[in-house]
């Protein structure tokens, strides 16, 4: 039997056998035993997670946000979200067209869009509105929507006619 061995923190053992002597029903060829010691998940380091200071500025942040949001109607709500909703289809055309965008904003829009729907549905809750009905409910104001351009293709149309209104005039 061979085995191959590492001498080092962790050892590795690989006993090779000739084909024809393996079972076919359990591995029994590889044992990896560790002898670091684990680090704890407090000692670990991560890109991805900021620190403490910054997340309580991101919680203050989120905090005011819901509080503009909760002091808004249901109304208001529903039109800034078809704002909203307008805006990331403008961004998903500028990606596809390959237009420079920032791509945070993607993730931007959406989280507000939960926002004001959660505040929405909260509202439904402390009406005593069930889940079932308010899906209908979300149905029905989907179908009454009155589609209408983005503010920023808005704001794009009106610089486009004022260079235009510069052009001619000059």
């Amino acid at each position: 039997m061979l085995s191959v061995s590492i001498a080092s923190p962790a050892t590795l053992t690989f006993p090779l056998k000739p084909k024809s002597s393996i079972p076919k029903t359990s591995f029994t060829g590889l044992t990896i035993h560790h002898l670091c010691p684990q680090r704890l998940p407090s000692q670990s380091t991560s890109f991805r997670k900021p620190s403490a200071s910054s997340s309580v500025v991101m919680m203050a942040k989120r905090e005011e946000e819901m509080k503009e949001i909760r002091a808004k109607t249901t109304e208001e709500i529903n039109d800034e979200v078809v704002e909203l909703k307008g805006e990331l289809l403008m961004l998903r055309l500028q990606k596809s067209v390959r237009n420079e965008f920032k791509s945070s904003e993607f993730r931007r829009m959406r989280k507000r869009i939960a926002r004001m729907l959660t505040v929405k549905r909260e509202r439904e809750v402390d009406e005593g509105i069930n889940k079932r009905l308010s899906r209908k409910l979300d149905r029905q104001w989907k179908k009454s929507i009155v589609v209408k351009p983005p503010p920023s293709l808005i704001k794009l149309r009106e610089q486009e006619a004022a260079e235009e209104a510069e052009k001619s005039a000059a």
